[in-house]
């Protein structure tokens, strides 16, 4: 089945936009891709978009996504059903991306492969988050290193509550288990394994239903493969703007509170459900831990007085 393309022009540059309407495929079906055929020196982006509060965040992000050397692609996936055909041709005036919509609003579509993805490298990230392009370069350079893993920012862990008898969803600051969907880099095979195995079919009705948790899963499909933990990666200085986070002053409510993590307590809870519903079907917990994280380099870890202040020594002045 073909699907309309429009052109977004941006300055000179001619950028397909793919709009997939939900009334045109009503469930996408896996089909095998040759992975041969598909790029290694550069990553594909997938933005998640839902609210359309964010629309002006969105051309910021996608923008700051473009500039980096080593993105091939940047899409946006449109979740919202609700969305009007107006407001979705709005959105992609003058925005770096090709645009998906997506046939529903299921969370599963986020781990979908795509016809459009033509690298090996997935970056799957969302609304709120972001980067700036040396980030993004560094990030890649380390999945590089080991393509089997997933790589990200952003981290949390699966631990055994021994009072309660149960997984719970947890942050731990000396080791992980699960990088979240703010950012996480993963390889287009674990799309299809996500997506397409039927081993994890009753695993990914349980994303439905919980309308969350899809990137444990991917967590549990990743480790289950490769048999290791993920991978974060440090930047130094930080690198990353995080929107979405509600510790953040000066940003508009509605930026920060349309996710579905802005519901702190239950959403943990609800996390924590869902590492055991996986645990249960899967009948095993693959999860596998990590300690510390790769950084862009290696400074003076040393306090210095500079200016009446202490400062990391490397940045001092040694002349």
């Amino acid at each position: 089945m073909k699907f309309p393309i429009l052109l977004a022009v941006i300055g000179s540059i001619h950028l397909p936009i793919f709009v997939i309407s939900s009334r045109l495929i009503p469930d996408p079906s896996c089909k095998k891709f040759d992975p041969t055929t598909f790029r290694s020196d550069q990553m594909t982006v997938i933005i998640s978009g839902y609210s359309e509060h964010r629309i002006p965040l969105i051309h910021s992000i996608a923008a700051a996504y473009s500039a980096a050397p080593t993105v091939a692609a940047v899409v946006l996936l449109w979740c919202n059903p609700s969305t009007s055909p107006q407001t979705l041709s709005h959105l992609t005036r003058n925005l770096s991306a090709a645009v998906l919509r997506s046939p529903s609003s299921s969370l599963n579509y986020r781990f979908f492969p795509w016809e459009i993805i033509k690298t090996k490298a997935v970056l799957i990230c969302d609304d709120d988050i972001e980067p700036d392009p040396s980030s993004v370069s560094f990030a890649f350079a380390v999945w590089k290193s080991d393509p089997d893993r997933a790589v990200g920012f952003f981290a949390r862990s699966h631990a055994y509550d021994v009072a309660s008898r149960t997984w719970i969803y947890t942050m731990e600051k000396e080791k992980y288990s699960i990088i979240l969907t703010k950012f996480m880099i993963v390889n287009f095979k674990h799309l299809e394994k996500y997506s397409c195995d039927k081993q994890y079919r009753e695993a990914r009705r349980i994303v439905e239903d919980m309308n969350n948790c899809e990137d444990i899963l991917m967590n549990f499909v990743v480790a289950e493969e490769n048999q290791k933990g993920p991978v974060m990666v440090g930047v130094k200085g930080g690198g990353i703007r995080d929107y979405g986070d509600a510790r953040n002053d000066g940003v508009a409510e509605d930026l920060r509170e349309v996710g579905l993590s802005s519901r702190r307590g239950e959403h943990r809870k609800r996390r924590g459900e869902c590492i055991r519903e996986f645990h249960r079907v899967l009948g095993k917990m693959p999860l596998k831990y990590s300690y510390g994280k790769m950084v862009d380099d290696v400074g003076e870890q040393g306090l210095c007085e500079k200016g009446g202040k202490l400062v990391l020594c490397d940045q001092q002045d040694f002349r």
